[in-house]
């Protein structure tokens, strides 16, 4: 399993030292979540974010993995793969030519990933999956950190893996919102490779450590 900590739920005071904490525990990835007001009712970061974070990035060999939750994401993906994105995830909602899309994130040197909102069949992804590299299951509305997992995202990711397994992918499947200990080994065993964890990492009962250790300790504990 590779961890992913959303730099969303981080303290932005300290946001190099509290992601150089996560990575320092363990976690391999840094999870960086891009929200325009439109797409999404919340605004968050942009590319000065990814650029200010790839030394960190360099400096530990964690991947940034940019996932962006915004309208007409085609007119933002240079400026995101120049500042040192690693992957570029896009919602099949916001692009009306997903393809090309996916293309253009291969073209600027970025591995291509692509992602849905919860209420949004998978039947959606059935034309781009032998073109991406990623596969993100929402398991919350996207917006906003902190929400609670939505259940019916565990079949969900069920049907992801079988269907990428059918394809002979070998694109990762990655899931994001709510996940925690107490349901880490639900999504581990239903077939992910990939965990975004923000509040659980950020804002747990204990250090930053201490949160990446209990969500190890979980999925080591179903395995």
């Amino acid at each position: 399993m590779i961890l992913a900590p959303s730099i969303l739920s981080a303290d932005f005071a300290r946001l190099e030292n509290h992601v150089r904490e996560a990575l320092d525990a363990g976690a391999e990835w840094m999870h960086v979540d891009v929200m325009d007001g439109h797409f999404v009712p919340n605004i968050t970061i942009g590319p000065l974010i990814v650029r200010a974070l790839r030394p960190l990035a360099k400096a530990t060999g964690a991947v940034v993995d940019v996932h962006l939750m915004i309208e007409n994401p085609e007119k933002y993906i240079s400026d995101f793969a120049e500042a040192g994105s690693d992957i570029i995830t896009v919602h099949v909602e916001a692009c009306t030519h997903l393809h090309r899309t996916v293309q253009q994130i291969k073209e600027a040197g970025c591995k291509a990933g692509v992602t849905l909102n919860p209420a949004t069949s998978v039947s959606t992804l059935e034309e781009i999956l032998p073109y991406v590299d990623l596969v993100l299951v929402m398991s919350v509305n996207p917006g906003f950190g902190g929400q609670a997992y939505i259940p019916t995202s565990t079949e969900k990711i069920r049907t992801l893996r079988r269907m990428l397994d059918a394809a002979g992918s070998n694109a990762l499947l990655e899931v994001d919102g709510g996940v925690k200990a107490t349901n880490i080994r639900e999504v581990v065993s239903a077939g992910v490779d990939v965990v975004v964890a923000g509040s659980a990492v950020f804002k747990g009962a204990g250090t930053v450590a201490e949160n990446v250790e209990a969500l190890r300790d979980a999925v080591r504990e179903w395995a």
